[in-house]
């Protein structure tokens, strides 16, 4: 059993067989404890498991892999942490040789672990890659091998069972995958999250992945760069930065907090143009300082570990027991451009002197603070007033109520900024948001949201840009700005600061500058109405800046033409019902109800449904707070109208309820008078329903439902985004197949086949590369059948799989032929339509289709261009500068386009028609009657070369006959008998073979051509060719051989 002479642990779990006397060391340990968490973890992972098994040996054997398995993870744990490149080599050649994948493909991890088919788990290896979800498992003589690509994938979450204590759920093509006991779950889950994402962002959402270049290479992914890109992404979301801020470093340490007068336990988060921190006690304390706001660092006390940081506007912050402080102090003087010269050593004591008198100050003075939002503010903005100001100034000698309260928010803030700062450097605590939920005073807001949203860090960092813009856009002329031009008028009607032209003129400034700045985005309905609730508290530069902030940071993939993220969120939506409001689930089971009537609140902040004066105050808190406090504040709306939309009949009925509360939602403190604020639209008789405060609404949400966290939103959102993402691509997919089956003869399966080949072959060409023309050139916001193209390589790879009759080899001169005559509208890329027109004529059409298809790939366009498979551009689509005069030409051409009969075909020169009898050669090469086919076609080019002769002799009765001789090979028909050579290596002069010496005069001084009416009429005299080419083609075998040898092909380039 055990080696005697070795040292044998005081306790130990042994495996025995019945009738064995084998006895196995599963675990041992030291002390009892540590032998009794062994046991546990084996009942939890191994023991429930085992009941699934018929018999003791299969028992004996899982438990054997499974060990081993485990001893083996912790061996390539400590590879990893050992960085042993040797042992991953190892796997990377298992990896290779057991799915012959292609060698570019880059193996980022791998894990032991158990993949379970029906009820029996089977013991493997778990193999993550860039593209790809891999398994391979060869136990008691079976195995079991799974591949899987990342964009296959519609779900991927953590479950358990009665079986599965624990295990990783995967549904993809409609099948359900579950891995369970692997030694690290949650790593193992978050890689494949991460990659699933990647791959979701960079082959379907182009617009997301292009702001990401750090994922711009697929050969270059690692697991340490995914897991320190999610890392960044985590810190940039939390602090609200700008995208392209990476996290670098993070200390542990202490922060001093002058507030509450002590040291608070957080962590240091540096990045290239930021110093952040974050508490980790429950405070809820964090703190954002840019860089160019610090004017020194200095190091006061090394007892303590500590430095010091002095910021502009007379504060100081001090970070103590950092375990590498002076490394840290160093590399904050290097970014700020504070560098230890030898000036700077000289002077050391009087700015130690300095720094110390800000702290002292500071502590004696927490008051004396200035304001630092607006410094920086562009002398180039078109406008430096926020709207409100312009239309509805403040009335300093206004004594009414709502005016007194109003003053006293700005006091209850200015006391906040006191203590807790102001500006960039301000502290952010839980009393902020405690103001947050209050409402922001009217004076403050457009303040308050450029801080809470970062974008006063981004019009910091870019002076001057919006003024750019603005002269560049100006005069443009794009789709973009002709649907801003027709929502102008649409945006907040009933506001006075919109009926007038500043309004219109500054909202209209905003919108071009942002569609030019991001054209891939553009304009979307909604971001109207977000700007002008934008214009009316900012300035209009910083409208602009809170625009870019809320699309590109804080609300991604919500302004496009699919709006992802919105219906992501929406998803997210529907899980926190199912969690927080049982009741309502259970009386409406379909919440995709709720999706629909919540679109609007998600993509406007409900600004579209609530009155403007109320509307401010959701604002206020999604610019502090996120997507997390829209998702609150519309459980708190469901729950307050819970017993009404538990009574209610149908969706009409729920609508109606919802729009009465809506519109019976006030703001009671709202200082603005009765001109500016908004009617109610829904509701005529508002005495029906009690009114509402926003304020006692939004405190709700928050006291109900504001133990939802940031990361389980964000975590959310990442697993329903695949779902979402394929849920697009099926309603994609089958639309296109209607469209489709009305033109061809292949049934619905074979399309719902042929579409996911093609699809498949669009990826292929996108999994290694990031300059593929397929990847360039797709774009969602196109016509379903634009969505996915080949361009000729993919077109030549996929059509040499399906073509029926094997004459196209991959990237052959008849490939090149075959995509331009399919390519119609010759902009270099095959849709789905064309692709599948072409293989209908070649599988089902008639002999006389079949044989004009053959025809005209021997006429231009398709034979006399240059044969390089350059992709010609097309009229440019998508969202930037369209040419709609090609487009209109295109439209009219295809309007006017007629049924194409056989006597609109051009006639067929010598040279064309010597290359299609070659043509004709290949196809029947390998075919069981080749060489009767070979003396059919023979005979036909004899045959139409005598009729070709006859009819010039009729054609010129009196002209006299020329001197004649012996035809040469060059315009010879076949000789009577059959080549026997194979087709490859006819020689190119001898495919027509001479003629006999009384065929007439020498042709090859004549131009000669044929109809192709005398093609037809002398094939169809040929029983053979006309048999072959009738013959059935049995569709389902060759698509499930081109699935098969799809990738196959691609590994064997």
């Amino acid at each position: 059993m055990l080696d005697s002479t070795s040292k044998v642990a005081p306790f130990r779990i042994l495996h025995h067989t019945p009738d064995s006397q084998v006895y196995w060391s599963i675990a041992c340990g030291v002390t009892n404890e540590e032998i009794v968490q062994h046991w546990d973890w084996l009942q939890q992972n191994i023991m429930r498991t085992l009941s699934v098994f018929d018999s003791s040996e299969d028992i004996t054997s899982f438990v054997q892999g499974k060990i081993r398995g485990l001893i083996a993870e912790e061996g390539k744990l400590s590879m990893v942490l050992e960085d042993d490149p040797e042992k991953f080599r190892e796997a990377f050649l298992r990896f290779e040789k057991w799915f012959e994948l292609p060698p570019k493909e880059k193996l980022v991890t791998y894990y032991s672990c158990s993949y379970w088919r029906g009820k029996v788990p089977c013991q493997g290896w778990l193999y993550l890659s860039t593209n790809f979800l891999c398994f391979y498992s060869y136990l008691l003589g079976s195995e079991v091998k799974l591949v899987i690509s990342w964009d296959d994938i519609w779900k991927l979450e953590k479950t358990s069972n009665v079986i599965l204590t624990e295990s990783i759920h995967v549904l993809a093509h409609g099948e359900d995958h579950y891995f369970s006991m692997l030694l690290h779950l949650n790593e193992t889950f978050v890689i494949m999250e991460q990659l699933a994402d990647y791959s979701i962002k960079r082959l379907f959402d182009k617009e997301a992945f292009q702001r990401e270049p750090a994922l711009s290479d697929p050969l270059q992914i690692t697991k340490r760069g995914l897991e320190a890109h999610a890392k960044s992404e985590q810190f940039r979301t939390f602090f609200r930065l700008p995208k392209e801020e990476n996290l670098l470093e993070v200390h542990e340490s202490f922060l001093w907090v002058p507030f509450s007068h002590f040291n608070t336990l957080g962590k240091i988060c540096l990045s290239e143009n930021y110093l952040c921190f974050a508490s980790q006690d429950g405070s809820q304390c964090h703190i954002i300082i840019p860089m160019r706001e610090v004017v020194n660092v200095e190091k006061p006390d090394t007892s303590s570990r500590a430095l010091t940081v002095c910021v502009r506007g007379k504060r100081a912050l001090r970070f103590s027991e950092v375990r590498e402080y002076q490394r840290l102090a160093n590399t904050i003087r290097s970014r700020c451009g504070i560098s230890p010269s030898p000036q700077h050593s000289a002077s050391t004591e009087a700015i130690r002197g300095e720094c110390q008198s800000l702290i002292n100050h500071f502590e004696d003075n927490p008051e004396d603070v200035t304001l630092m939002v607006g410094q920086k503010d562009s002398s180039k903005a078109v406008s430096t007033e926020a709207l409100m100001t312009v239309f509805h100034p403040q009335d300093v000698e206004n004594l009414d109520p709502k005016m007194l309260k109003e003053k006293m928010k700005e006091q209850s803030w200015n006391i906040h900024f006191s203590e807790y700062g102001r500006g960039t450097s301000m502290f952010f605590t839980r009393k902020t948001r405690d103001l947050i939920v209050r409402g922001v005073p009217e004076a403050l807001r457009g303040e308050l949201w450029m801080l809470f949203s970062g974008a006063v860090n981004d019009m910091a960092t870019h002076p001057g840009h919006y003024s750019e813009l603005v002269e560049q856009s100006l005069g443009t002329s794009t789709l973009a700005t002709d649907e801003i031009e027709r929502d102008l008028h649409r945006s907040l009607p009933e506001h006075p600061a919109f009926q007038s032209d500043t309004g219109i003129s500054a909202l209209r400034r905003v919108l071009t500058a942002y569609a030019y700045r991001n054209p891939k985005i553009g304009y979307c309905q909604a971001m109207n109405i977000l700007t002008s609730v934008l214009l009316l508290y900012a300035k209009e530069e910083e409208a602009f800046w809170l625009l870019v902030a809320v699309c590109e940071r804080m609300l991604p993939d919500y302004f496009n033409r699919r709006i992802i993220g919105a219906l992501v969120d929406q998803a997210v939506f529907e899980d926190l019902i199912r969690e927080n409001l049982p009741q309502l689930v259970e009386h409406m089971t379909d919440l995709s109800f709720f999706s629909s009537v919540s679109l609007s609140w998600f993509l406007t902040l409900f600004i579209s449904v609530l009155p403007i004066e109320s509307a401010v105050n959701v604002v206020d808190c999604f610019f502090y707070d996120g997507i997390k406090a829209i998702l609150q504040l519309g459980l708190a709306v469901l729950d307050y109208n819970m017993e009404s939309l538990i009574t209610c009949h149908d969706d009409a009925e729920a609508v109606t309820i919802l729009n009465k509360f809506f519109d019976s939602v006030t703001n009671k403190d709202s200082p603005l008078p009765p001109t500016v604020q908004q009617a109610p639209v829904g509701n005529n008789n508002k005495a029906s329903h009690l009114n509402v405060d926003i304020s006692e609404l939004i405190r709700e949400a928050y006291e109900k439902y504001g133990n939802i966290r940031t990361e389980e939103v964000e975590s959310s959102r990442k697993r329903n985004k695949l779902h979402v993402i394929q849920t697009l691509e099926d309603t994609t997919k089958q639309n296109v197949i209607r469209v489709v089956s009305q033109e061809v003869g292949f049934s619905a399966p074979q399309l719902d086949r042929l579409y996911n080949l093609f699809k498949r072959q669009h990826f292929l060409s996108c999994y290694w590369t990031m300059k593929s023309q397929a990847l360039l050139h797709h774009d969602p916001s196109l016509a379903y059948l634009e969505q996915y193209q080949l361009g000729f390589q993919q077109f030549s790879t996929l059509f040499s799989l399906l073509e029926p009759w094997a004459f196209c080899s991959n990237n052959s001169t008849l490939s090149l032929w075959s995509f331009r005559l399919i390519d119609e509208n010759q902009d270099g890329l095959i849709n789905f339509k064309e692709f599948c027109c072409a293989l209908d004529t070649l599988y089902s059409g008639s002999f006389t289709n079949k044989l004009k298809f053959l025809f005209k790939l021997h006429l231009p366009p398709a034979f006399d261009l240059p044969e390089d498979g350059v992709i010609r551009k097309s009229p440019e689509r998508g969202r930037g500068k369209v040419d709609l005069q090609a487009y209109l030409k295109q439209w009219q051409n295809e309007i006017l386009k007629k049924e194409e009969t056989i006597k609109d075909l051009p006639r067929i020169n010598q040279t064309q028609f010597i290359q299609f009898s070659k043509t004709l050669y290949n196809i029947f090469h390998g075919d069981a009657e080749e060489e009767c086919l070979y003396r059919a076609v023979a005979h036909v080019t004899s045959l139409l070369l005598r009729m070709e002769e006859v009819g010039r002799r009729l054609q010129e009765p009196s002209s006299p006959p020329e001197s004649t001789k012996p035809a040469n090979a060059t315009a010879s028909s076949a000789e009577e008998e059959s080549p026997t050579e194979d087709a490859s290596n006819t020689p190119e002069g001898s495919d027509i073979s001479r003629i006999s010496q009384d065929a007439g005069p020498d042709l090859t001084e004549i131009e000669w051509s044929f109809s192709f009416e005398q093609v037809l009429a002398s094939l169809l005299n040929e029983p053979a060719i006309v048999s072959f080419f009738e013959r059935p083609v049995d569709v389902q075998t060759k698509l499930e051989q081109a699935k098969v040898s799809q990738l196959k092909l691609k590994a064997d380039k």
